[in-house]
């Protein structure tokens, strides 16, 4: 199947990750999917939350922010904190992101310190989500490379490599790597988030129009798995 861009089915959009993208981060990095673009950026603070020290719980701790920046969408996004408050996809994504970027983080190697990953979409065309996991775990990389260089950590606390794909079944075919065109006009969207080990962190499938069979499944989960591989590789050739 050829779409709107002429890609194939399992074919994923031009991705360019730039490290280091930020002066002032411990940690950073600027990924660029397709239309849609995203500034990921990391900051270590001493400590761990409360809820951790009062449970005993040894280590530390890693948590995300995520935003759309107001000229990142077709009509301007109005900024949350003029609203006073953060919506219910907003708090849903950071915390998918930090649930993401935990999934390979030895958090007693870590010691008792604190990693925020903000990640902020400069330009959304689909995928914002997936994409902010690929890049966010480049950032984190990244910091962590820092930290050891300056001799607060002996060695890296990173167990593996994180990173997202969204798939879907679009006019009928399982196709990988939506952009906002496809997405909005899918019957089937899943993000499916995997580490280099082949082991899933997580999968959200939701049928928006024609129910999916497991055969569905089956071709989605291939089409995120051999895209993700090539993830992997451009999250590693940045690195190098």
């Amino acid at each position: 199947m050829k779409r709107s861009d002429s890609r194939l089915n399992d074919q994923l959009r031009k991705v360019k990750i730039i490290p280091d993208y930020l002066a002032h981060p411990a940690g950073s990095a600027l990924i660029d999917i397709g239309g849609t673009k995203v500034i990921c950026a990391v900051s270590f603070e001493p400590g761990v939350p409360p809820w951790m020290r009062a449970q005993g719980v040894p280590g530390g701790w890693v948590t995300c922010e995520y935003g759309l920046l107001p000229s990142s969408t077709h009509q301007r996004n109005q900024r949350e904190a003029s609203k006073g408050k953060q919506n219910g996809r907003t708090m849903e994504i950071q915390r998918l992101i930090g649930r993401s970027l935990r999934a390979v983080v030895d958090m007693e190697a870590l010691g008792e310190r604190m990693i925020k990953i903000d990640c902020d979409v400069t330009q959304a065309d689909g995928g914002t989500r997936c994409a902010s996991i690929t890049g966010a775990y480049v950032a984190l990389a990244d910091a962590v490379n820092w930290l050891i260089k300056n001799g607060s950590l002996e060695k890296s606390p990173l167990k593996g490599q994180v990173a997202a794909l969204s798939v879907g079944i679009y006019e009928g075919v399982p196709v990988a790597d939506f952009d906002y065109d496809e997405d909005h006009l899918s019957d089937t969207d899943m993000n499916v988030v995997m580490t280099d080990a082949g082991k899933f962190v997580e999968l959200q499938g939701t049928a928006e129009g024609e129910p999916f069979s497991r055969e569905d499944l089956d071709a989605l989960l291939k089409l995120a798995e051999d895209g993700l591989k090539q993830l992997f590789a451009a999250q590693r050739a940045a690195l190098a």
